[in-house]
């Protein structure tokens, strides 16, 4: 790679990583909110409200099935009120952190269905509340589950970036956008890396909890 494409790689790889993580950490945590509130909230649930799982379930099947770059394009007026411009790394972590939230929501909200309801059963026989069973019986029954899915949308938000890029949103783009097919090339092998290090991560943290 030439002296003036190397610095051009590194701030695209940087773009790239910056939107991922920000966008699992800030959808990571809304998503998981949104998915115990899922779970808890369906019928005889530990919160059972049928209001209040309906709405959220409305909400998740009309944003969740959206395409990216529809959805971007759709939010675009109010990325622009939030961020205060539609280009750049900013503005297209917005969007990432919205869609990721839904996809993340029903990802929890799937696994956390997988727990045996006679562990919970057992819990309250205990005594325990219901945000104490959801945090501490639930969430620990389904931790090994919950990584793995994680780890799927943090390589589908990679995939992401790159759609966002390809609307002016930065990271590994710089190459397709120029046709320059060497470019192009270094980016997919640097992508490729970065989800098998993602996955196998994922997978080790997902095995260290199951052995629990």
């Amino acid at each position: 790679m030439s002296d003036y494409l190397r610095p051009i790689y590194l701030q695209s790889i940087w773009e790239t990583l910056f939107m991922a993580l920000i966008t699992l950490v800030i959808g990571g945590i809304c998503g998981l909110v949104m998915g115990i509130l899922l779970y808890a909230t369906r019928r005889g649930g530990l919160l059972a409200n049928k209001v209040v799982h309906t709405i959220l379930n409305v909400i998740v099947n009309i944003i969740r099935p959206i395409p990216f770059i529809i959805f971007m394009t759709a939010i675009a007026p109010l990325t622009l009120k939030v961020v205060g411009t539609t280009i750049g790394v900013r503005a297209a972590t917005f969007p990432l952190c919205i869609a990721a939230t839904f996809a993340i929501s029903r990802i929890v909200e799937q696994n956390l269905v997988t727990v045996e309801p006679g562990v919970i059963e057992a819990a309250r026989a205990m005594g325990a509340g219901p945000w104490r069973i959801l945090f501490d019986v639930v969430a620990r029954e389904a931790l090994g589950p919950l990584i793995l899915g994680y780890t799927y949308i943090l390589i589908a938000i990679v995939d992401m970036t790159a759609i966002a890029g390809a609307l002016g949103g930065g990271g590994i783009t710089y190459g397709y956008q120029r046709y320059d097919w060497t470019v192009t090339a270094v980016a997919v092998v640097t992508i490729i890396i970065v989800v098998q290090l993602a996955q196998f991560l994922g997978n080790w943290l997902a095995r260290r909890a199951l052995r629990r």
